[in-house]
This record gives structure tokens, C-alpha cells and sequence, in this order.
């Protein structure tokens, strides 16, 4: 008898007739699956690097300074973005591009990871409660002896589309569905937030009319920035890493895929093989983790090393409510076989912590000397 599976029903066997047709493949460290990443990951409107950069406010307090920056990717809005480093920095520092989650929460990008010149609005003081331990660890980075570019990424932030330009059904669609996730329909925030969530699969339908996905806008722009931070003068272009969580990791994930400049990747809370997620939140997360026809060629797990041995820390929480345990233990194993296969073994790292999906400050600061003595001070 078939296995069921809750979203699917009495077409649960619908997978073991997928199988049929296509069997399991495992993409191995190398690149021949770097180019077939790099292919259903595909988008190049033009080169990738920050257009018309101009600088804003500057600043110091609490032990950093930092840059107000904007630049064009060549469509849309304008990307905002802050650089922070250590206050009283001097010579190249190594460089950390820090990736802001999904969350389900569209309306800001880069605040949900960082401080800028302005005070913390309530939502991101209870946003960093709950996800980040109280911190907003991408200033935590810059007080460890790096210099962080935090940027706002296609559809979040400054890049996020007008609540005008959502359809109105999508938006009739989010405000119906604000009670049942706990959003508050008289929060303008809240509102965005829930039409935002429901715009997310028509701009997927685009992007594959017009032969791209959100991974691969996504993966674009998120270069972009790391080239930006490369091009520095106070950076160390050899020693540039990335960090995230959540949507972040799975950015990680992808830029560290996709770009040489990456030295050294952090992925949090966003690892599972693909079996793991068959039964277990397919329906709740974002398309980004689903690059169309990427699972012809290979698991998530074989994408996320095809740079193998280039350095890669994955940290899981064991009570994470958007993974199976089995499936980020089974994660574990495929990406460990991925590193003993090209003789780095030590050069993959993974960590399980309790509790659920989170980045608190225990885990922020194995991530932090993972980084330090990967790219140095």
C-alpha cells in the first residue's frame, strides 16, 4: 500500500510514480553539478555588479561605524544596504556578506538582522527577540573584526513591491488569512506581510514565463552585493564569507554555490534533504527552495556542497518546526559523505542544538569563531 502524505492525499501515490520515472540522483562536489546549478539557477540581465552606488548617512555609536548605501542591479528600486564595521578599523578587513531571513515577513529586509543609524522600530525589537536572542547579530559580526554588508534582496525591504501594484485579490486573499496566522489586520505591517505572502507564487509564475525563478533572482542580486563588498578598499576580496538564517541560510546556501568569492559559508536553519520535506512543510516554504529542475540533477544537500572543499558550517535546531529531524540528520550525513569525498572532511561542520527554528546567541557565536578562523581577523 501506498504511503500517504497529509498535502497530497489520494494522490499520495503520485511519488512512488515520480520515482518510477525518475530515479534518485546524487549531484557529486565538482563542476560538472556547479554548472548544472548554475543553470537552473540562471539569470544575468547584465553584469554582476552594484550600479550608480552612492553613499548616504555615515555614522558611529556602540562600538561601530557604518555607511548608508544604495545602489541599482539595473531593474526595480533602488537596493538600500548598510556596511558596518568595527569603529577605529584600519587596513582590509575580512568581509561578510549577512543575509536577512524570509520569515514571512517581507515589509523590512536588512533591519531584521541589523541596526543602523536610526532607533529600532518595535516590530524589529521583537523580531530580534524572537529569532535572534535579543541581538541584531549582523552589528555583533562587525564588532568581531569584520566588515558586514546587510542588503535588502528582491522582494523585501526597498526592493519589495508596492501594496498597490499586489493584485487585489492576493491582497483580499492575505487579509483573510491574517486571523489564522496570528497577524494583526489593523497593523498596516501585518497586512503587507500577508499579501506579500500570497504575491510570492505570481511573481514566481513571471519568473518562469519569463525562464528564471525567484532562487535565481534572488542568487543574482545576493552576488551582486558580494562583488560590491569584494570591490572595497577596506576589504580583504580573498577573505569575503556569508551568513544566514532561515531564508538567509537558504541564500547562503545558493551564493555560496554560485560565487567563487566566497571563502567560507554559514547556513542556519534552512538544511534538509528533499525526502525530509515530502511530508513535512512542503506548502509553507518560500519557492526559493525550489529552483525549478533542480531535483532532476540532485538533492539540496548536493547543491549546497557542490563547491566542496570550500569551507561550510551548517548549524540545525533540533526542534525546528520547519524540518524533520530525520531529514536534517539525513542532511548531515549526505553533506559530510559530499566533503570525505574530495578528501576535506574537516572543512564541513555541522551542529545540532535544541530548541526551534532559531539563531540564538550560543549559536551566533560558534558561527562567529567558524568565520574567524576560516577568514581570519
Amino acid at each position: 500500500m501506498a504511503k500517504h502524505y497529509k498535502d497530497l492525499g489520494g494522490y499520495s501515490d503520485l511519488v512512488a510514480a515520480a520515482r518510477r520515472w525518475q530515479k534518485e540522483r546524487v549531484a557529486k562536489p565538482g563542476a560538472k553539478t556547479r554548472r548544472l546549478v548554475a543553470d537552473c539557477l540562471a539569470f544575468a540581465p547584465g553584469p554582476e555588479r552594484a550600479q550608480k552606488v552612492t553613499v548616504g548617512r555615515r555614522w558611529e555609536k556602540d562600538g561601530i561605524v557604518g555607511e548608508e548605501l544604495s545602489w541599482s542591479v539595473g531593474y526595480g528600486p533602488r537596493t538600500q544596504a548598510w556596511l558596518l564595521k568595527p569603529a577605529g578599523a584600519t587596513g582590509r578587513l575580512p568581509g561578510i556578506v549577512a543575509l536577512h531571513d524570509h520569515g514571512g515577513w517581507k515589509y523590512h529586509g536588512k533591519e531584521k538582522i541589523a541596526i543602523g543609524p536610526d532607533a529600532q522600530s518595535p516590530e524589529m525589537v521583537t523580531f530580534h527577540a524572537g529569532c535572534y536572542g535579543g541581538r541584531a547579530f549582523a552589528n555583533e559580526l562587525a564588532r568581531e573584526g569584520f566588515a558586514v554588508l546587510v542588503h535588502d534582496t528582491f522582494l523585501w525591504g526597498s526592493r519589495r513591491f508596492a501594496l498597490e501594484d499586489i493584485p487585489e485579490w492576493t491582497r483580499v486573499c492575505g487579509r483573510a488569512i491574517l486571523p489564522h496566522a496570528g497577524g494583526d489586520p489593523e497593523s498596516p505591517i501585518s497586512v503587507y506581510n500577508a499579501a506579500a505572502g500570497e504575491h510570492e507564487g505570481i511573481v514566481q509564475k513571471y519568473a518562469t514565463v519569463l525562464g528564471t525563478s525567484i532562487s535565481a533572482i534572488i542568487s543574482f542580486e545576493d552576488r551582486v552585493a558580494t562583488n560590491y563588498l569584494a570591490s572595497r578598499r577596506d576589504v580583504d576580496a580573498s577573505r569575503v564569507g556569508c551568513i544566514g538564517l532561515s531564508g538567509g541560510g537558504l541564500r547562503s546556501t545558493m551564493l555560496n554555490a554560485t560565487s567563487d568569492r566566497i571563502a567560507a559559508a554559514v547556513v542556519v536553519g534552512l538544511m534538509s534533504t528533499y525526502e525530509g520535506l515530502l511530508d513535512h512543510n512542503v506548502v509553507s516554504h518560500t519557492w526559493m527552495l525550489y529552483p525549478p529542475g533542480w531535483s532532476r540533477h540532485g538533492d539540496w544537500t548536493d547543491l549546497a556542497a557542490c563547491r566542496a572543499p570550500s569551507p561550510l558550517l551548517v548549524q540545525f535546531d533540533n526542534e525546528d518546526q520547519l524540518f524533520s529531524l530525520d531529514g536534517m540528520k539525513a542532511a548531515h550525513k549526505r553533506l559530510a559523505g559530499h566533503f570525505r569525498s574530495v578528501r576535506a572532511p574537516k572543512n564541513y561542520v555541522g551542529q545540532f542544538y535544541p530548541g526551534p527554528h532559531k539563531f540564538d546567541v550560543p549559536m551566533q557565536e560558534a558561527a562567529f569563531a567558524f568565520l574567524t578562523e576560516r577568514l581570519g581577523k
